[in-house]
């Protein structure tokens, strides 16, 4: 894994100014690629690329970046893995393209010096972030890969573009001006994370999963939008009404392609291992893992003491069965919470998915013996693992039926009693049926019953609910979850469900705390289930193959069961949380009481502090579990005073 920087002047620059500038853009990254650093600059033409590099597959000078194609005529600073490029090389090499080394970043540069920069890319497997430089025509390619698993960020300033791998990268560049987008911050308020095409920054996006973004030497811009998750959901959906395969069938079909995605994410020429927390999307990466293995695949997996969080146990009996050498690391509070400062550092737009936290950490523990990691991320959008898509289904049944007004008596019944006294009711229920955090559960399913069907979705995956009450100034941006061409196209509030994760919660919120987290200690994490012939199969996939009697993930947990006996894994979904709510009661409350000063917050002028306060109040008490709202306010200021 790598980090990619960049700038154009349009009307060329004086002497190294360019180079100088992209490299300092460049070292701002120096925790994605520790490994070398290189810059390449054209002074005349303004352009300078930077890179840094996280040496995984062809060790050796010959793949230092930024690169230069065999012609000339193409300079390219990437970051990723593909993992067809043995293919794509013997094509290219059978057109007569010449190699000087065995990089992935090589076949790329000579694939677009052969076939163009768009058929090159919709002909990559992987995931990928280019920037691309064609010194024949002065036009830049900005590229991201499927389902936006690298990040690429880029701005135009006036004759100025400015991109990066993350936002750090641009701050670095003293002609960027920092200017925070009050409609990006409510609907940060909203998510916990800014949608994209938004970042923090006025001027300053996110480029889109799936799309080549062109920048011409006159300023025009041009996007190709080269594969679209709509597109591929409509082709499955359309698929599915002539199913041909048995479940069998399906379920060898899913293996055959798990396990091609799987071996080809393995290639590496410095150690791999694994995470596994002992879920079905980790331990089925896993068991493939070790099917295709000589030897036994290390995997890694944390645990916390405190009740309803742990995991370790189950990881480590699955990991005896499959036979992996596996490590495991109980982390204490105090460890956990030595992260909580630097966060702000790492993700350098507010983010605020809590389980950054552990995520950092079994990353952290994990660079300590292998640099590359096989992850399960991508299992719960595909496959329909996540409580809310059954939840938002039987709820929207329930609410159609439900008078309003009963429907509000009944929230008020289920919040007069405080959480931490429903956690204690539950505890009388047998632990293999008992949910993680039932009491916050109880709360949260409250609010939804003063919500309409067609708004249960948008309230599940929302931390404050009315975020321009918050945001001042602020106007939420119409985004997929207002779209109402999408409700039309997707009638099925499954599919749709699906859908608008694939397109916002996946690439901004998991994807983004993956990359963050385990850039942050050089780890590089690959996701293969995200695989686009995996997605576009599952999109073909008839519900009863998701979800059936009872069971999420269905033909998923299937192809698991052939390597993994089901009594290990019999036991409710539980996240990969950490207690922050007893944390911000605990050791995290004079912490938390600092970034929430209402003077403090007031004199910012970004938030209206009454109803933050309230919540905390509220939080402290007990009577309510307001953590990951606060969460996500509490993130923001921490954002604000670093950045």
């Amino acid at each position: 894994m790598c980090g990619l920087a960049g700038l154009w002047r349009r009307g060329g620059t004086a002497g190294d100014e360019a180079a100088d500038l992209a490299g300092r853009m460049g070292d701002a990254l120096a925790l994605r690629g520790p490994d070398d650093r290189g810059v390449w600059s054209d002074p005349a033409a303004g352009i300078a690329l930077a890179h840094r590099r996280l040496s995984i597959v062809d060790l050796s000078p010959l793949g230092h970046q930024p690169m230069v194609s065999s012609c000339g005529r193409w300079v390219i600073a990437f970051n990723g893995e593909i993992y067809n490029f043995s293919e794509l090389r013997a094509e290219l090499e059978q057109a007569g393209r010449s190699f000087r080394g065995q990089s992935d970043t090589e076949v790329i540069v000579e694939g677009c010096a052969l076939w163009g920069v768009a058929e090159t890319v919709r002909r990559l497997w992987g995931m990928f972030a280019i920037a691309l430089w064609d010194r024949k025509e002065r036009r830049l390619h900005l590229v991201r890969d499927r389902l936006g698993i690298k990040p690429l960020y880029w701005g135009v300033f006036g004759d100025l573009v400015l991109f990066g791998s993350e936002l750090k990268a641009l701050a670095a560049h003293p002609g960027w001006e920092r200017r925070i987008d009050r409609d990006a911050l409510a609907a940060y308020l909203r998510f916990a994370y800014v949608p994209a095409p938004r970042s923090i920054w006025r001027d300053v996006f996110k480029l889109e999963p799936g799309t080549i973004l062109t920048i011409g030497a006159d300023g025009g811009r041009n996007t190709d939008i080269y594969w679209s998750a709509a597109d591929v959901a409509r082709a499955g959906i359309g698929a599915r009404t002539d199913w041909p395969l048995s479940d069998t069938e399906a379920t060898d079909r899913l293996e055959d392609l798990l396990g091609d995605a799987v071996n080809r994410h393995m290639v590496s020429d410095v150690p791999l291992g694994a995470f596994l927390s002992g879920g079905i999307d980790s331990s089925t990466v896993v068991a493939l893992m070790q099917k295709h293995s000589r030897r036994p695949v290390r995997t890694f997996s944390i645990g916390f003491n405190e009740a309803g969080y742990d995991e370790a146990a189950h990881a480590a009996a699955i990991a005896r069965h499959i036979g992996t050498d596996h490590t495991e690391l109980y982390v204490e509070p105090a460890h956990a919470l030595e992260i909580v400062p630097r966060l702000a550092e790492w993700y350098d737009e507010p983010f605020a998915d809590s389980s950054q936290i552990p995520t950092f950490l079994v990353s952290e523990m994990t660079r300590a013996k292998v640099t590359v990691a096989l992850s399960g991320d991508g299992g719960d959008e595909l496959f329909a693992g996540y409580n809310r898509y059954r939840l938002a289904r039987s709820l929207g049944r329930v609410l159609s039926a439900l008078p309003a007004p009963l429907g509000r008596v009944a929230a008020g019944g289920l919040t007069a009693m405080p959480v931490a006294a429903w956690d204690r009711l539950f505890g009388l229920v047998p632990g293999r049926l008992r949910p993680p955090q039932p009491g916050d559960k109880v709360h949260k399913l409250a609010g939804l019953l003063t919500e309409t069907p067609d708004t249960v979705y948008r309230r599940l995956v929302s931390q404050w609910n009315e975020p321009e009450k918050l945001a001042i100034g602020g106007t939420e941006p119409i985004g997929p979850l207002t779209d109402p061409g999408l409700r039309r196209d997707f009638p099925d509030p499954l599919d749709r469900m699906q859908l608008l994760d694939t397109l916002t919660y996946l690439p901004d919120d998991i994807l983004t705390k993956v990359d963050r987290a385990s850039m942050a200690v050089s780890l590089e994490a690959r996701v293969p289930l995200l695989d686009h012939r995996v997605v576009a199969f599952a999109w073909s996939l008839p519900h009863r193959m998701k979800m059936r009697d009872g069971e999420s993930k269905w033909l998923l947990r299937r192809v698991l069961y052939r390597h993994v006996p089901k009594s290990l894994l019999d036991r409710p979904k539980m996240g990969f949380g950490i207690p922050i709510g007893s944390w911000l009661r605990g050791p995290l409350r004079d912490w938390a009481e600092d970034l929430l000063d209402e003077t403090a917050m007031r004199a910012d002028g970004l938030l209206d502090p009454a109803p933050i306060r309230a919540r905390w109040a509220e939080h402290l008490s007990g009577r309510r579990n307001w953590q990951y709202p606060l969460w996500t306010v509490l993130m923001l200021q921490a954002w604000r005073r670093r950045w």
